[in-house]
């Protein structure tokens, strides 16, 4: 139930389909590179900008090199699996994609490429959307397997870059879930705000509360989710108020500067749920051992973002299918270095925390 599906022809140059024998990508940084080479510079600085000063996107990467793994060695790797299990459901990978939204900005095709490449690949999609009724009974009779709720956006972030550029939704590109879809493009930026940051505003509902949980659990059988958890107290409130899982999330860094670095806020929630529901995470995740770290903190799968769309905007299906298939690597030969045949048996006396970053 994405906000953004309908695409007409592309405003952006050539076509994105390319040949990649003359340049090749080995990793997510390489992926970035080439897609602000194609985007637009308002379209990249979207995808990419976090909320004021960006402290937070820079510490969601940091966070990261602060914990080294410590691997064993002698344990037979000569098969490696990095198979699990969300809400009952098999997974080739722990790593899957997650809510980001107008996927049509980095290719005509956008979330159905990126759809298409998550099965192929043997992961999941999570898409954006708002958790109204009509929205929830389309998502059951699409065959929608959960809802993930989004809780940390009562009001839409301050992103500096989408100011400057005076970002708006370009003009060929449509809001089809939502039946005044055509008011986005009759929003003007104004000196200290872009249009699409006006619209979201407009569009978003601040009350939202614990109870809008309950509401929510009382008009569907579908597993919910929380997105955008970061603390032990919230983590035991959604515990409380019977959701399925928690996604350790701050929107990317999009919304409020200076929280805690995802990786950094996981454990206190892992700890706080005491394995009674599922806890993921996304935010900074750039390469397989950035994964290994993120499952042996506890995390039971972990969602991507800006990724996808730098390998949506590079080659379209295929890039998307890259991306997944380069980390699910990444992950499997990290793991055989460490000692782990199973994702079971990546545990945290797997990782030390250094002292000196």
């Amino acid at each position: 139930m994405s906000r953004c599906i309908k695409a007409l022809p592309p405003f952006y140059g050539p076509c994105h389909e390319l040949t990649m024998a003359s340049q090749v990508l080995t990793c997510l940084e390489d992926f970035e590179k080439r897609a602000k080479e194609i985007l637009p510079k308002t379209v990249f600085d979207y995808y990419r900008s976090g909320a004021d000063g960006e402290q937070t996107l820079r510490d969601n990467l940091a966070a990261y090199s602060r914990w080294r793994l410590r691997p064993r060695v002698l344990r037979d790797v000569s098969k490696v699996s990095t198979s699990v299990q969300v809400l009952g459901a098999q997974l080739v990978s722990p790593v899957a994609v997650g809510a980001t939204g107008f996927h049509c900005m980095a290719h005509p095709e956008g979330e159905l490429a990126s759809a298409r490449a998550c099965a192929a690949s043997g992961t999941l999609m999570m898409q954006d959307q708002d958790a109204t009724e009509q929205l929830v009974r389309r998502a059951e009779r699409a065959g929608y397997t959960a809802l993930v709720l989004t809780v940390d956006t009562p009001y839409v972030g301050r992103r500096l870059d989408d100011v400057r550029n005076r970002f708006v939704l370009p003009s060929h590109l449509r809001l089809c879930n939502f039946k005044e879809d055509d008011t986005i493009h009759g929003v003007g930026p104004t000196q200290n705000d872009s249009a699409f940051a006006l619209f979201v505003k407009q569009s978003l509902n601040p009350s939202l509360a614990w109870e809008h949980v309950h509401w929510l659990r009382s008009i569907t059988s579908l597993p919910i989710i929380l997105k955008g958890i970061l603390t032990a107290e919230d983590a035991r409130e959604a515990v409380n108020y019977g959701v399925d899982g928690i996604l350790v999330s701050n929107h990317g860094a999009r919304q409020l500067d200076g929280v805690l670095s995802t990786l950094d806020a996981l454990p206190e929630v892992v700890a706080a749920v005491s394995g009674r529901i599922e806890v993921y995470i996304d935010g900074g995740v750039q390469r397989g051992t950035d994964v290994l770290k993120a499952l042996a903190l506890g995390a039971q799968a972990v969602f991507i973002g800006r990724p996808v769309l730098w390998g949506l905007a590079v080659n379209g299906e295929n890039g998307v299918r890259q991306v997944l298939e380069l980390l699910q690597d990444e992950l499997s030969l990290a793991m055989a270095f460490s000692g782990c045949r199973t994702v079971k048996e990546i545990t945290p006396d797997l990782l030390t925390r250094t002292s000196y970053l």
